[in-house]
This record gives C-alpha cells, sequence and structure tokens, in this order.
C-alpha cells in the first residue's frame, strides 16, 4: 500500500496513542471506571511528555482514547498525517492481544506511523526463549510499521538486539520520551549529604515483586514520613470504594489491602495526572522502588530516585539513562533508603541528558517531525496551560478521606448503580443475556467480584 509522505510542517494533524490527552480532566472515580490510566499511570506519563515533545505551533494532536480498531483506518487516513505511536513494554505475551489489533490498523494505514520508545519484556537476563511465542506478531507489527517509517525506536540494548534477531536492522535506541518532558534542560543534583529517617521518601511498588514484601515493613517501622504511590488500576480502587468481595478479610505484608498499616496510618497517595504526582515528589527528598515511570516522575520532578530493575523492560531504560539502580534478586531485605541515596551517582545522568535529548529528536526530525522546543515559546505554553488547569488532588485510602468527598463518590455508585440496573432490565427483557456482561464495565465487574 503506498505511503503518503507529509514533509510540510506548516500544518501536521497528528493521532497520538495515548489513552487521554495532558489537559483533560477526569475526577479519580471516572478515571477507575473507565480505566483512564491504561491499567497503570505510567502510561499517562510517556504519553503525555510525547505530547509536550511534539506539540509545536503548527502540531494539532488528538489522542486516540480507545483501542486499536483497525475498521478505523480510512477515518484516519482522511483526517490525520500521522499516526504517532509511544509505547512502553508492548513486545510481551501477555499484550499480544492488543498488539496485533494495533498491527492490523498500521496495515490498513496510508499515512507514516512513527513508534517511539516500545521494549520487550523478559527477565533482567533478556531470555530469548521466553519470547518465542511473540516472535510472529512482533515480526508482523514491526514489518506494517517499517512500511511506513524510516525506523523503530526503543527503549534500549535489549528491545534493539532481540528485533535484530528477528532480522529488522532499521532499529534505533532512543529511550523514553519520558525523560525528555523538560527537552534538554535536566540536572539533578542530591540536596543533602546524607538521609535521615525523618526524611520523606517515596516508595513505589509493583505488587507482583513479592520480595518487595520485606522492604516495605523495614522503610514502614524506620521512616515515619513514608508514602506509598501507587500506579495500579486496582489500588485505585481500593482507596476509593475499599477491598474488592475476593480481598476482604485478607492482610498480608504487601500493601494491598485495606488492612495494611500504610493504609491504615493514611500514608498512601496515588494520582491519575502526571502533573499533581510530580507535584507531590517534589516535596520529597527521595523516591525508590520497582517502578521504572515512578522513578522518572521523581527524577524529571527534581527528586533524586533509585530503581529496583526486576524484569528487562526497567533495566534497559536504567542503563540507558543511567539511572541509579540495582537489579532485584541483588537488593537484601535489610536495603535501607539512606544507604541506596548515599550510592547514587547521577552524573552520567546529567552528563549525558543533552546528548540522548539530540537522538531522540533527531530521529523525530528523520520522521518529519518538529519539537515544542525549538519552536519558540510553544513548550513553556504547554507548561502554562497544565499551571491553569486544575486537576483532581491525590487519592487517599477511603477511611482517611473527608466526609463531603465520601458522599459524593456514595452518590456516584448510587446513580450508576441505578442506571446499570435499568440497562440490565432493559436488555433482559429484550432476551439479549450476553450483552448483559458487555454492560458492566471491566473494572466495575472486578470490584463487583463477578
Amino acid at each position: 500500500m503506498p505511503v503518503r509522505k507529509v514533509t510540510n510542517r506548516m500544518h501536521q494533524r497528528i493521532l497520538l496513542r495515548a489513552r487521554k490527552g495532558p489537559f483533560d480532566v477526569l475526577t479519580p472515580e471516572e478515571t477507575f471506571a473507565g480505566n483512564w490510566i491504561g491499567d497503570n499511570t505510567g502510561n499517562l506519563v510517556f504519553s503525555h511528555a510525547a505530547h509536550k515533545l511534539l506539540a509545536t505551533s503548527t502540531a494539532e494532536i488528538t489522542a486516540t482514547r480507545s483501542p486499536a480498531d483497525p475498521r478505523l483506518a480510512d477515518e484516519i487516513n482522511e483526517r490525520y498525517d500521522v499516526f504517532v505511536v509511544p509505547l512502553a513494554n508492548a513486545f510481551r505475551r501477555s499484550f499480544v492481544h492488543r498488539l496485533t489489533p494495533m498491527t492490523r490498523l498500521i496495515e490498513r494505514l496510508k499515512i507514516p506511523v512513527v513508534v517511539l520508545g516500545v521494549g520487550v519484556q523478559t527477565n533482567v537476563d533478556g531470555d530469548r526463549e521466553y519470547l518465542r511465542q511473540i516472535d510472529e506478531p512482533v515480526s508482523a507489527f514491526c514489518r506494517a510499521v517499517l512500511d511506513r517509517s524510516h525506523s523503530i525506536g526503543v527503549r534500549g540494548e535489549v528491545t534493539e538486539s532481540y528485533l535484530r534477531t528477528l532480522g529488522f536492522s532499521a532499529v534505533e535506541q532512543i529511550g523514553c520520551p519520558s525523560m525528555f518532558l523538560h527537552g534538554d534542560a535536566f540536572r539533578l543534583d542530591k540536596p543533602r549529604a546524607e538521609l535521615s529517617t525523618d526524611d520523606r521518601v517515596a516508595l513505589t511498588i509493583s505488587p507482583y515483586v513479592a520480595s518487595m514484601a520485606a522492604v516495605v515493613r523495614h522503610h514502614r517501622e524506620r521512616y515515619p514520613n513514608l508514602c506509598y504511590v501507587p500506579q495500579d488500576l486496582r489500588t485505585l480502587g481500593t482507596l476509593l470504594y475499599g477491598d474488592a468481595p475476593e480481598h476482604r478479610g485478607k492482610s498480608g505484608e504487601m500493601p494491598l489491602h485495606t488492612s495494611h498499616p500504610l493504609f491504615v496510618e493514611d500514608k498512601v497517595r496515588m494520582f491519575v495526572d502526571p502533573w499533581t504526582w510530580m507535584a507531590h515528589l517534589a516535596d520529597y527528598d527521595f523516591a525508590f522502588g520497582t517502578r521504572i515511570h515512578g522513578t522518572i516522575t521523581a527524577l524529571i520532578s527534581g527528586t533524586p530516585g533509585y530503581l529496583f530493575a526486576h524484569d528487562s523492560r526497567t533495566l534497559e531504560l536504567a542503563r540507558y539513562f543511567d539511572i541509579p539502580h540495582r537489579i532485584m534478586r541483588d537488593v537484601p531485605a535489610d536495603v535501607d533508603a539512606a544507604d541506596l541515596y548515599a550510592e547514587a551517582d547521577y552524573t552520567a545522568l546529567n552528563s549525558g541528558h543533552k546528548a540522548r535529548f539530540a537522538t531522540i529528536t533527531a530521529f523525530l526530525a528523520k520522521h518529519d517531525l518538529g519539537t515544542s522546543f525549538a519552536d519558540g515559546d510553544s513548550a513553556a505554553r504547554f507548561d502554562q496551560r497544565v499551571r491553569e488547569t486544575v486537576f483532581p488532588p491525590a487519592v487517599r485510602p477511603v477511611g482517611a478521606a473527608p466526609r463531603e468527598e465520601l458522599l459524593s463518590r456514595i452518590e456516584r455508585l448510587r446513580d450508576d448503580n441505578r442506571a446499570l440496573a435499568d440497562t440490565v432490565d432493559a436488555l433482559r427483557a429484550q432476551g439479549l443475556r450476553e450483552r448483559i456482561k458487555q454492560a458492566v464495565p471491566g473494572p466495575v465487574r472486578r470490584m463487583l467480584g463477578r
């Protein structure tokens, strides 16, 4: 299929793969019901950073807002000049059901397609055998993209190596757009010589990394100003509405239930927008844990951060950007934030940033895309609009939420329940029982335990 090349930047209509736009304001309740974070708030960090990077005065950027649908190809071809696809660990087994429809959509497009920062997910040793079953879906995706693009932008060396074993040479390491939220202006210095137990420490956790349990326990006992900043959809639901039926009455060392001390002590804060998340972390002295975008959000907020890399996707980004890190399997149970702070060295992160920014801007220029940082005051205007937009505050444990907030939440649930009951009654009356399941949003079904 011939691809329509766009070299005129006087007016570019960019379709950007992003769950929501950077200025869209949705309540935490709306965010949970519609899964507007795509299961993980880290997705918003890199998609919003990509939006800012591309937000020149001549660019008209539209967030896709919905999963890839091949049936939309004709409309996309007519309405847009380029499809920009920021991705994270899209080359993984559990994403194939989404990667394949995206491939089918791209195969039908006649406009350029630009992939930003895609990564592969396997263990920290880059186990090739684990990836065998996704070789063909990944190859099909790459073929479709490269028919419409000069090259594919990947997160780091692990993904580049993997794609080259599949026979693709047009691969460039560009990192992740999230680290370029401020363009080439980045410098991080430790504000103090050492970290004390009274300092404010933010912790990130991947709930499936069980070895973090001992780390959580140690720091909860030792650091009174510790704050857990979750990123996953399930925890958002727990903060808003309490434990789901299958989790009620349970407890554990990981902060997954309302019975956990961090919930009980009101030491959990979750954000549904990167901007409030960054503002929160800017007041902290140190941040660490297993979440790569939790660590990056701290860094771009000016807060020293440290990563526990537990798989290839986190490790290759840490290596690409020279983010201080340890491999999770080498982290002892009694590891201490003060020691991590003392160990963290940001020299290479700082000194290499301009060159890494030049790499991603050259990649974009090759694909006929400009950047807001080279377009007068475009980046500053983006930042000003962020400052003028009122986003929801942090979500706290339900037991600590203000009375007015709880009342509003209960009223919303009552209204939603009534509307849902009406829909179910109407479908049942029509004998459309299978559509009843479709009428109940996924997060709501999980919350209801159905």
